[in-house]
């Protein structure tokens, strides 16, 4: 498989790994079942509510803090531990948690940052399942400003490898048209 990038970590992408009649009843199934909160982060001093929903599932003693907020993990559901399974032989990587974002429409969005916080083990593979709408998916060098888009479809796999977050920052654009919803996965490994 190809790697995406030029230079400085890696990343593949497997395409869909779920036919279109697989993936919305995993999307129907997550959309239900997951208990869905609005995310907060500290910006500028300031805790701010999104709008984008969010949930945090793994191991019970692997607690992630980002934008200063610690996120205690909810049990794992039979159907996450099979997508992690599957994550961990695409890759060839092990997981013991995952974040789980839904993003009602495409006015919901992700700004530009790295996924380098302290208590992911470092350079580890992060490995990201997309359910619902097609919306694009931006990578940007952090010192050449170099840009790499991809189209991340209905039931497809994306994986972010080695040296990645120190080299590069990732962002899902805001798609003002699009009215579907989208759930994104990413599965990681925490100290």
């Amino acid at each position: 498989m190809k790697n995406l990038l030029p230079y400085d970590g890696a990343v593949y992408y497997f395409g869909k790994v779920f036919d279109n009649v697989e993936s919305d009843l995993i999307f129907r199934s997550l959309s239900a079942e997951i208990d869905w909160k609005p995310d907060e982060v500290i910006m500028f001093g300031k805790k701010i509510t999104t709008k984008r929903k969010m949930a945090w599932h793994g191991d019970m003693d692997k607690n992630y803090t980002y934008s200063a907020i610690q996120r205690v993990p909810l049990p794992w559901t039979k159907e996450l531990l099979y997508l992690k399974k599957l994550a961990e032989e695409k890759t060839s990587s092990q997981f013991n948690s995952c974040l789980l974002n839904y993003y009602a429409s495409g006015e919901e969005a992700m700004g530009w940052h790295s996924d380098n916080e302290s208590m992911l083990v470092k350079h580890s593979t992060i490995a990201s399942f997309s359910f619902g709408a097609e919306r694009k998916f931006v990578l940007k060098h952090k010192t050449t400003k170099q840009k790499v888009e991809i189209i991340l479809e209905h039931g497809s796999l994306l994986s972010m490898e080695n040296e990645i977050q120190d080299h590069w920052k990732h962002a899902l654009p805001k798609s003002m048209s699009l009215k579907q919803a989208r759930i994104n996965l990413t599965f990681r490994l925490i100290k």
